[in-house]
C-alpha cells in the first residue's frame, strides 16, 4: 500500500513547510553582519569575537528607544537624530508580534493538517491526532515564550533562524514529529484502512482512488491557507527592509555609526534581486 505514504501523509507534511515561512521566502533574504537583544528597556547590537566566536563586543545599543550608546560610549544626539533612533527602535520591536504570529500560524495550520488527516482516516478522537497535537502544542508554547519581549530575545547572524531562536531546524522539528506519529501508529492505520474497504465493499484499486482523492483535498485545503500565511510572511520582508532603510539614514546622520552595517535585505526574484546600495 505505498499509495498511502504517497499520497496522504505526503499531503499531512506537505503542511510542515508553512512554519519556514517566518523566515525563508522565495521574494526576500535578510542577511545580518551582527547579533542583537532585544528586552523591554533596550536593543543591542553585538559583534561576536574570540577564537570560537564564544566572546561578544557591544557595537551599539538604543536604551529606552532613545539613548545611543556606541562601542559603549553616549552619544549626544540632536532632536531630529533622537527622533530617528526612536524610529528604528519601534519599528525592530514591531517586528517581533509579526514573526512569532507567523511561526504560531505555521504550527496551528500543521495542527489544522494533522487532524484533518487522521480524523479523516482514523475517525474523530483517534490517538495519533491527540498525541500529535500535543506535541505540536509544545512547539507552539516554545515559541511563544521565546518570541517574547518581556522575557528578552536574543537574535544571532542567522536571524530568526538563529540556534539561540526558533533554529534553523524549526520546520524540520514539526515534519519530524508527524513523521514518528505516522511511523509508530502504522498498525493503527492499516487495520483502519482495512476496515473501511470491508465496510464499504471498496477492492484496493479503487479504495487506492478514494485515498488519493482524500489526500489531494487535505493538501489544496492546507494549500489554500498557507497562502495567508505566505502573505504575512511577504509583510515581514517589507518591515525588514524598511529598518534596513532606516538603519542607512542613521549611518548617514549620525557619524559614529557610518560604518556600521547590521541589515542587509535583497528582494525580488532570481536576476531581479536588489540589494540596498551600502
Amino acid at each position: 500500500m505505498t499509495y498511502f505514504h504517497n499520497s496522504l501523509i505526503a499531503s499531512a507534511l506537505t503542511v510542515s513547510l508553512a512554519s519556514s515561512a517566518a523566515y525563508a521566502y522565495e521574494s526576500c533574504n535578510v542577511d545580518l553582519s551582527a547579533g542583537f537583544t532585544i528586552n523591554a528597556s533596550s536593543i543591542e547590537f553585538v559583534e561576536a569575537q574570540g577564537e570560537n566566536n564564544d566572546k561578544q563586543r557591544s557595537l551599539y545599543k538604543i536604551v529606552e528607544g532613545k539613548k545611543l550608546f556606541v562601542d559603549n560610549q553616549n552619544i549626544e544626539l540632536s532632536a531630529a537624530q533622537q527622533v530617528l533612533v526612536q524610529k528604528y527602535d519601534e519599528k525592530i520591536r514591531h517586528l517581533v508580534p509579526q514573526v512569532r504570529n507567523v511561526a504560531i500560524e505555521g504550527v496551528d495550520l500543521a495542527v489544522d493538517g494533522v487532524n484533518l488527516a487522521f480524523n479523516g482516516l482514523l475517525g474523530k478522537g483517534n490517538n495519533v491526532a491527540a498525541d500529535l497535537t500535543k506535541e505540536l502544542t509544545l512547539i507552539r508554547e516554545e515559541v511563544v515564550a521565546k518570541l517574547s519581549i518581556e522575557n528578552g530575545i536574543s537574535v544571532g547572524i542567522d536571524g530568526f533562524e538563529s540556534e539561540e531562536l526558533l533554529g534553523k531546524d524549526f520546520d524540520k522539528r514539526i515534519e519530524t514529529a508527524v513523521e514518528k506519529a505516522v511511523l509508530n501508529s502504522m498498525g493503527s492505520i492499516l487495520i483502519a484502512m482495512g476496515q473501511q474497504m470491508m465496510t464499504t465493499g471498496d477492492n484496493e484499486e479503487s479504495f487506492e482512488t478514494r485515498m488519493e482523492n482524500f489526500g489531494e483535498n487535505i493538501e489544496h485545503e492546507m494549500t489554500a491557507r498557507s497562502a495567508v500565511i505566505e502573505k504575512k510572511a511577504e509583510a515581514i520582508c517589507l518591515s525588514i527592509a524598511m529598518v534596513d532603510e532606516i538603519e542607512e539614514q542613521l549611518k548617514a546622520e549620525i557619524k559614529p555609526l557610518a560604518n556600521t552595517n547590521v541589515f542587509t535585505v535583497t528582494q525580488g526574484h532570481g536576476e531581479e534581486n536588489q540589494t540596498t546600495t551600502k
